[in-house]
């Protein structure tokens, strides 16, 4: 068994299937696999590669897995289950519930509204909860015991090192020129006056609702200034315990009863319009109207002229520039990490093509390393007027992977490895302890062979 990357397919609804089996007749589900008193149904493979195949819909180069190694993950993911059971690792009810209202939060985004789910799935959401619940906590016993294999797996520079020189010449990576930035954001805010207006705007709306002047959606096309309104006409799943949304509009919308419509609720991003559509428990699903104030030079001006000062004390030592990031900085993703732009590697080194816009690609290009920019405007991600202070940190040259320079990524890997192998012995030791049985259609997958192995020997025993 060589496990390089251990992935457990946890298919928990596949629509295209499910909506086939309502159509025509389908073969009865079958168990092909057995690890203790755990089994792998036909279903379980078949479900998998359903979901990874609508999951890669539209991407390229997207390699889907084969049954075999679906049921390799099933497998692992069964053993890993009655590992924890028997070290009673504890999963608790309300962890199973979040993860579950996530999934359904998930569904619902994507279809739209409760109905088109529930035609869809052809269960209603309770059905649907019921169906998780027992998938779910499985998955997060495998997660956990996996972790609690690993969970003390360290590496040393020694290893490390081993590691990389096991690694041909050829074989090395090629890094780009690499930056290291960090920004303190700002947004400057509009005048009472002009906050007055827009509130006095989403009152009108309101108001022509409520008289059956026009309806919701329509006034969500014409006005609302959120970017993602085009695609979901600005309809939220929500959650009450999330933590991803603005407290304010998560406290707006769940203080409304069905088709009730909010006063303006002032958030982060602007002023809100909210539309209760539906409620059970903690899940809510709104529609909501952004209007952003306008933003006049005046804002604009007195905020470049704060962060000038800023920049003034950081030259002279009063202070640094992550001190301010701190106190100051309204982007919340890199706000406690003292402004560093991250790569999706966690790294805060990065390529260019990774910077958050084209504007700070072009003003770094006129910097050298270690320069804090003059206050620069730019239209943010949701289009707002926004200022900010760009630290350009330090620039890699265009280089081929070393452990001068890249002993963190090499780290990382080396770490992976290992744990790879801890994980590899710890299956080889413990698979003989498990009552194990494989159809003789999976009988000839590669990747399962120490599985296999064990099966055959226990249905030997059996037969003498």
């Amino acid at each position: 068994m060589k496990i390089v990357t251990v992935f457990f397919s946890l298919t928990l609804l596949t629509f295209s299937t499910q909506v086939k089996a309502q159509n025509k007749k389908v073969l009865a589900d079958k168990i092909i696999a057995t690890v203790g008193d755990k089994f792998v149904l036909r279903s379980d493979v078949d479900n998998a590669i359903a979901d990874y195949k609508r999951q890669a819909q539209g991407q390229e180069g997207v390699v889907i897995p084969s049954p075999c190694q679906i049921m390799e993950g099933q497998l692992i993911r069964k053993a890993l289950v009655l590992q924890a059971e028997k070290d009673s690792i504890n999963i608790t009810e309300e962890d199973v519930q979040n993860a579950i209202d996530s999934r359904i939060r998930q569904f619902l985004q994507q279809f739209g509204s409760k109905e088109v789910l529930e035609e869809v799935a052809g269960r209603s959401i309770f059905q649907l909860k019921e169906d998780f619940r027992i998938l779910i906590k499985e998955q997060k016993l495998a997660d956990e015991m996996q972790q609690k294999i690993v969970d003390k797996v360290k590496i040393t520079p020694t290893e490390v090192r081993t590691y990389y020189n096991k690694i041909q010449v050829d074989s090395l990576p090629l890094y780009e020129s690499e930056v290291q930035v960090l920004e303190l954001v700002m947004h400057p805010k509009a005048n009472r006056d002009i906050e007055e207006y827009v509130i006095k705007q989403l009152m009108d709306y309101r108001r022509q609702v409520e008289m059956g002047m026009t309806n919701f959606e329509q006034l969500v096309k014409l006005y609302s200034e959120d970017p993602s309104s085009k695609e979901n006409l600005g309809q939220f799943s929500l959650n009450r315990n999330e933590k991803n949304f603005d407290p304010a509009f998560m406290s707006g919308s769940f203080r409304l009863k069905e088709g009730q419509i909010s006063a303006p609720v002032k958030s982060k991003f602007g002023y809100h319009l909210i539309q209760l559509i539906s409620r059970s428990g903690d899940d809510a699903v709104v529609k909501h109207i952004l209007r952003i104030p306008p933003i006049s030079n005046d804002e604009i001006d007195d905020t470049k002229k704060f962060l000038d000062s800023i920049r003034k004390d950081i030259f002279t030592g009063k202070t640094t520039f992550g001190e301010q990031v701190n106190k100051h900085s309204d982007d919340d993703g890199s706000k406690f990490t003292g402004g560093a732009i991250s790569g999706r590697d966690g790294s805060t080194y990065v390529n260019y093509d990774q910077l958050p816009d084209k504007d700070m690609v072009v003003l770094l290009k006129s910097m050298k390393k270690g320069e804090i920019s003059a206050p620069q405007v730019y239209v943010d991600d949701r289009g707002r007027k926004t200022v900010r202070l760009v630290f350009f940190k330090d620039l890699t040259e265009p280089h081929k992977e070393n452990m001068k320079e890249d002993y963190n990524r090499v780290a990382a890997r080396a770490l992976e490895v290992k744990k790879s192998k801890i994980l590899e012995s710890w299956f080889k030791e413990h698979i003989t302890n498990y009552y194990i049985s494989i159809d003789e259609e999976y009988q000839s997958c590669i990747e399962i062979k120490d599985w296999t192995k064990v099966a055959n020997e226990l249905t030997k025993q059996k037969t003498y």
